[in-house]
């Protein structure tokens, strides 16, 4: 739940790096819930499905922001995930790169992360 948060702390910044574990525990929390949320509209009440919507609009710029911090830390640019408008080879390829380890040490969108926890 904490890299959930974090990311929602950082709701609209698009520099430094994230980790994969940031990434992925985000992705799953944030789809945890809005199955929830779908669950809910189903069985309780179809106009309940205005959380739905609310919930969505409300993480669209953290979500966003995190897959380019996610890019960064792979030491590509934020751009990039703009390849997901090629269908099929670019949403393989944008998952290769939110799968691979990122860049060891420094890189031109700032220090390790994982570095960063390591000495604290």
């Amino acid at each position: 739940m904490n890299w959930y948060l974090k990311v929602i702390k950082q709701y609209a910044n698009f520099s430094g790096r994230a980790r994969r574990t940031e990434y992925w525990m985000f992705t799953l929390i944030n789809t945890l819930i809005s199955i929830g949320l779908m669950l809910i509209t189903q069985f309780v009440d179809q106009r309940l499905s205005v959380l739905n919507v609310i919930y969505s609009l409300a993480l669209l710029i953290p979500a966003l922001a995190v897959i380019v911090r996610r890019l960064h830390d792979v030491n590509k640019s934020g751009w990039m995930y703009l390849l997901m408008l090629l269908p099929i080879i670019g949403w393989i390829w944008i998952l290769v790169l939110l799968f691979t380890e990122g860049t060891r040490g420094e890189n031109k969108y700032g220090v390790d992360p994982k570095a960063e926890t390591e000495t604290i």
